[in-house]
């Protein structure tokens, strides 16, 4: 379970032992793995044939959420998922019975392979990403470790630069010194602002309304000047477009702690009775139902995106620093998602119309022909799919990952 990593170098740093794998059987270091969108291309990555790895702080998810991940991908697949905990941070492990260790010391600090879900590291910590890093090597990391609610931004900036800049320049520093050159970083949409038209192309004017955006700006144009700086490292910025929808089992999908700041786990809510309507804001937009019109897309075509970029940075050794977007190139309203919810769940959907908000834009939707020529990648799924699915994970899971609603 322990690969082999690179040669200490006198100065103490590692040196990567050339390209390493790569493609399928590849190791990938999946940075807030346990996540709505992490544990989906956890799944695809394991299915694809990849070797991986999981780091997360459970902020925002649970460890629940990899078991299920494991349980899906059977026995075979699951021998490649591994996770790490420190020794003298037992606190931070609570295995299962059927948890199997494997030792594996370097330098002085003795690393336990876990073949089990339950690393609980922090991007925020050097030390964590230095145990995480010298446990094994990995060919790539897939980076969606992050803060991401809005709202929250506006109230907690310091929170989000801490979390999400400072953390992954911490990141990077690691790959850096044990001789990782590969990332895939989820960016965001938001990172258009107010786009000045639609569809958003890649290279837009970009800018930022909120703390939130401002970090994923931030952290783009970081990549692009570190990238500048050393011509080996090859990086893939994706800009998301509302990922909804779940696993067509049902056993994951979204699960977000407190009052849900995205549309689909808000109308999940009320269909199951944990929330008594749904606050549309606006119907006064110039669009053909008077409600805001954004681009959905299924979180397993996001899934299957990281992992044709993932394909991509192996292929292609000169990329540099590249940005597409992964959305499905049309936009759907607020009223027209409630209408498809509606239809797959059989359940009524109460709306209370409320003022628009401030700086909620008319109209977002991606253009998605640079991913489709040069990723080869395209969504599959349109929002009856997405509805579908997403009702079925909500069906099932009426708390989340939580058995009920006192523990959620």
């Amino acid at each position: 379970m322990v690969s082999g990593g690179g040669v200490a170098a006198e100065n103490g740093e590692m040196v990567g032992n050339g390209e390493g794998r790569k493609g399928a059987g590849a190791s990938v270091l999946v940075t807030g793995g346990a996540g709505y969108i992490g544990t989906h291309t956890v799944l695809r990555l394991l299915e694809k044939g990849f070797a991986v790895t999981v780091v997360d702080n459970f902020h925002n998810s649970v460890p629940e959420a990899l078991d299920r991940v494991r349980l899906i991908a059977g026995a075979a697949l699951s021998a490649r998922l591994d996770f790490i905990a420190v020794r003298d941070s037992p606190k931070q492990h609570a295995c299962s019975s059927s948890c199997t260790v494997e030792l594996n010391r370097a330098g002085e600090v003795e690393i336990e392979i876990h073949v089990c879900v339950r690393f609980q590291g922090d991007l925020k910590s050097k030390d964590d990403m230095e145990k995480v890093f010298t446990a094994k090597r990995y060919d790539a990391v897939i980076h969606f470790a992050g803060l991401k609610a809005v709202g929250e931004s506006v109230a907690h900036p310091q929170m989000y630069y801490e979390n999400n800049v400072a953390g992954t320049m911490n990141l990077y520093s690691a790959m850096t010194k044990y001789g990782c050159k590969k990332i895939v970083f989820s960016s965001s949409a938001t990172v258009y602002g107010q786009p000045e038209k639609t569809p958003c192309v890649e290279d837009s004017k970009l800018s930022a309304l909120n703390p939130y955006g401002t970090t994923k700006l931030v952290l783009e144009n970081y990549f692009r000047q570190v990238q500048a700086a050393d011509p080996e490292m090859r990086v893939i910025l994706l800009r998301y477009f509302n990922p909804i929808g779940a696993h067509r089992s049902g056993d994951i999908g979204e699960d977000p702690r407190g009052i849900p700041n995205n549309l689909l786990p808000y109308i999940q809510q009320v269909a199951v009775g944990r929330r008594p309507e749904l606050n549309v804001y606006g119907v006064d937009y110039p669009t053909r139902d008077g409600t805001a019109i954004r681009d959905y897309i299924h979180v397993v075509d996001l899934a299957d995106g990281h992992i044709a970029a993932l394909e991509k940075l192996f292929a292609t050794p000169d990329i540099g620093c590249v940005a597409y977007n992964l959305g499905t190139g049309c936009g759907t309203t607020v009223l027209e998602v409630v209408k498809a919810f509606e239809e797959a769940s059989g359940k009524k959907i109460p709306i209370k119309i409320c003022p628009r908000r401030p700086g909620d834009c008319t109209e977002v939707y991606a253009s998605t022909d640079k991913a489709k020529k040069e990723l080869g990648w395209s969504a599959r799924f349109g929002i009856e799919d997405m509805c579908r699915d997403q009702w079925n994970w909500a069906k099932k899971n009426p708390y989340g990952y939580s058995a009920n609603a006192e523990q959620n």
